[in-house]
């Protein structure tokens, strides 16, 4: 009579996970680990124990896929169904697609950018525990940038400028601002990108960023947009959490890491915050029923949260708050509406549409911003609002000059001075560089090798590189098309969603 075999012992889940990943790992036998990972050390970051990496989620392969594979069904459901009953027309006016266009071509190309990247840091940070973190990201950013084209690529059935976006990001001058901040990132070191995309970007700003857009998503009748940003803003949680473990990894490894992750916060913040300024103006100016305005967003998730939660916490390590916040929280009044100003000015250049904003909108912004609107901007719209009456447009004759670090437009005012547009200089060998800020020039004074190499559109346009010299040679270049660009109202996106909801027959054009 054989002897029942004893059952093995049920492990803890710890203890589990921990045979799952982290024991699979092997020392390399035949190859130098400073040839296997070359990339950790010129940095100047010090690690002891990449075991001291935490795993607060504890995902293996396998219930990474199941989870992702259920909000993809339930994702793709809401994408038919608002196919199906011909969603587009239930949306609150056919200027809101404005918003979603500038999202496509700015944010949806950033998102493929840190897979790319993320899969990097998945081959060549060291210890097992942060591979797998960012293996993980890698595939939820590839996940993002295909949802998004697929929830998109149904308003492209119907409506202009959703057409040659890649390409776009690559070409066109408004998408530079984006663009340049992740090859910033992806050129620096692997350290560096952890800071700069999964803390600075993605704990100090996504909820910025991703929470008031998607919510104004759904108030305007736009649930495909809105399920795709919820869908992955459960994703975005986790990837707070790497950016929030991977500081305190950092941190806690050596006293030296302090100042150099200092440093980088400092630089990323602002580089972050400069390119959320075009998110400002979509949400205050672009949303046909707006939902919340930056300036209250941006007290909320960053002031209140990240300044007033996160970093008396950092104390500890000895963290301070990032370099300049105080020159962004005296912008909160004045950013959406200078942004929204550059675009309204060069939209005869945008692959979207702008409109003065209307009596009802005006009246908004100014409860929003009661101390700046009615004084600084209002005057300002009200003239154009006169223009457009009489049969005329004002749009800016020329090309505007550019910061060369962040490359938006140098409209930007004085901390302390609204009336006064901020301009800053630096001397590099021999040559004068232009900066739109304090954060911009303390960040060009650090790396001007790097910056100097910047990609500027305007520079490039006047240098023949963008197609020819006159407007429609550099936007058939860009590849936006007639129609794509301009004055909102008669837009054919306009024209068509008008048709479509009064049933009149179409006519040829």
């Amino acid at each position: 009579m054989t002897q029942a075999k004893p059952r093995a012992k049920k492990l803890p889940l710890k203890e589990r996970y921990a045979l799952l990943t982290r024991d699979l790992d092997w020392e390399p036998s035949y190859v130098e680990r400073e040839k296997l990972f070359p990339y950790t050390s010129y940095e100047g970051i010090k690690i002891h124990d990449w075991d001291g990496w935490q795993d607060p989620f504890r995902l293996t392969v396998d219930a990474y896929y199941k989870y992702q594979a259920e909000k993809d069904k339930r994702l793709y459901a809401v994408l038919d169904s608002f196919a199906q009953s011909q969603g587009h027309l239930g949306l609150a006016d056919a200027s809101y697609l404005n918003a979603i266009k500038l999202f496509i071509q700015g944010v949806t190309p950033l998102e493929y950018a840190a897979h790319r990247h993320f899969a990097y840091l998945a081959r060549y940070l060291e210890g097992p525990a942060p591979r797998f973190a960012a293996l993980c990201q890698s595939v939820d950013e590839l996940r993002h940038c295909q949802t998004q084209i697929h929830t998109i690529s149904n308003y492209n059935k119907y409506y202009g400028g959703f057409h040659s976006w890649s390409k776009m990001h690559d070409r066109v001058w408004y998408l530079s601002v984006p663009k340049s901040l992740f090859d910033d990132a992806m050129t620096a070191g692997p350290f560096e990108f952890l800071i700069s995309i999964s803390f600075s970007f993605e704990y100090l700003l996504t909820n910025l960023l991703f929470v008031p857009f998607m919510s104004g998503a759904s108030f305007n009748g736009d649930m495909p947009t809105m399920s795709f940003g919820f869908s992955a803003q459960s994703d975005e949680s986790r990837h707070m959490t790497l950016g929030l473990e991977a500081i305190k990894f950092l941190l806690e490894q050596d006293e030296g890491n302090v100042p150099i992750i200092q440093a980088w916060i400092d630089k990323w913040f602002w580089r972050a915050y400069r390119m959320s300024a075009l998110v400002a103006g979509m949400m205050d100016y672009m949303l046909p029923k707006p939902v919340m305005s930056w300036k209250e967003a941006f007290e909320l998730y960053f002031e209140d949260q990240m300044l007033g939660g996160l970093f008396p916490d950092l104390e500890y390590y000895g963290i301070t708050p990032p370099r300049h916040v105080e020159d962004a929280i005296a912008e909160k009044d004045h950013l959406s509406h200078q942004v929204y100003k550059i675009l309204h000015n060069f939209s005869f250049a945008a692959a979207f549409t702008t409109q003065t904003p209307s009596e009802e909108h005006s009246a908004w912004l100014s409860e929003q911003y009661p101390g700046s609107y009615d004084e600084l901007y209002k005057p300002v719209w009200d003239k154009h609002a006169r223009t457009e009456a009489a049969g005329g447009r004002i749009f800016f004759q020329g090309l505007p000059q550019l910061c060369q670090v962040c490359q938006v437009p140098m409209a930007f005012t004085e901390p302390d001075d609204p009336t006064a547009i901020s301009f800053r200089t630096s001397e590099f060998t021999g040559e004068t560089f232009h900066t739109c800020s304090n954060g911009c020039k303390w960040i060009f004074d650090r790396e001007p090798e790097k910056f100097v190499q910047a990609w500027l559109p305007v520079h490039q346009i006047y240098q023949g590189n963008c197609g020819g010299p006159s407007v429609p040679e550099v936007l058939d270049w860009y590849g936006i098309q007639d129609g794509d660009n301009g004055e909102y109202k008669g837009s054919p996106d306009q024209r068509s969603w008008a048709e479509w909801h009064s049933g009149a027959p179409k006519q040829e054009s």
